[in-house]
């Protein structure tokens, strides 16, 4: 028995090795395309390795050799589930205090939009924020420059981010007025990057709570009916 116990540690410090050795060959192989940053985490799928760079989500065999982009569905339910974008929630909600928030009254959906101060579209819906909220959808923005980090647009949003209110820097932003002057250590490339990984390339980008993706401008009403139809199906497929 005494053998046995002693073994255990052993085993654990062997299944260590494995996996630091499975994450060095990920690595090296990750560096052939690169990928020099790169979150590895363990995956639904025996084999194989998620990996969260800022240019997306890869999927990894764990001897590196085989590389997958994409998001991954499990289809084993009464609904398919995105599983890629079900994981990119908690980096989503992780950054919650960040989001700029115009809350319901009696809030029903909750929904995330990746926006842009230069985008019509964005400025239509934000137009509408009081439509929204009266149907009880709270809407949380997270930025997404179009242009890209270190352009105008992301200099021009992190100093509505870093103002002491928020939501009237943003209202006045979104009514074409221009951007005062703020800075703090506010870091926008994490909201673009969480976007990237979600597979955004346009604004408005609509992430519902449970990772779903609406690409594009959705009206108050039309909102409304999509998020009561989507949440009838996520409880008949629960």
């Amino acid at each position: 028995m005494k053998k046995s116990l002693w073994l255990l540690p052993l085993l654990a410090a062997s299944l260590s090795g494995f996996v630091h050795a499975d994450d060095a060959a990920i690595k090296q192989s990750l560096a052939k395309l690169g990928v020099q940053n790169a979150d590895i985490q363990s995956a639904p799928v025996a084999g194989m390795k998620t990996v969260l760079t800022d240019s997306g989500v890869l999927y990894v065999t764990e001897d590196g050799k085989h590389v997958i982009q994409g998001p991954l569905y499990d289809v084993s339910g009464a609904q398919p589930v995105n599983v890629t974008n079900k994981l990119l929630v908690g980096k989503l909600n992780a950054l919650e205090k960040e989001m700029i928030v115009y809350k319901a009254p009696q809030e029903k959906h909750v929904i995330t939009v990746f926006t842009d101060i230069t985008c019509g579209y964005c400025h239509k819906l934000h137009e509408e924020m009081k439509d929204y909220n009266a149907l009880g959808i709270t809407v949380r923005y997270l930025a997404f420059p179009r242009q890209g980090l270190q352009s105008q647009t992301e200099n021009d949003m992190k100093a509505i981010w870093c103002a002491k209110d928020r939501n009237k820097a943003f209202d006045t932003a979104m009514k074409g007025d221009a951007v005062a002057g703020a800075t703090c250590d506010m870091n926008i490339a994490n909201h673009y990057n969480l976007g990237v990984q979600f597979g955004i390339q346009g604004t408005p980008a609509i992430v519902l709570s449970n990772g779903t993706v609406i690409p594009g401008y959705q009206g108050p009403k039309e909102m409304k009916q999509m998020l009561d139809a989507h949440q009838q199906l996520t409880n008949i497929g629960g």
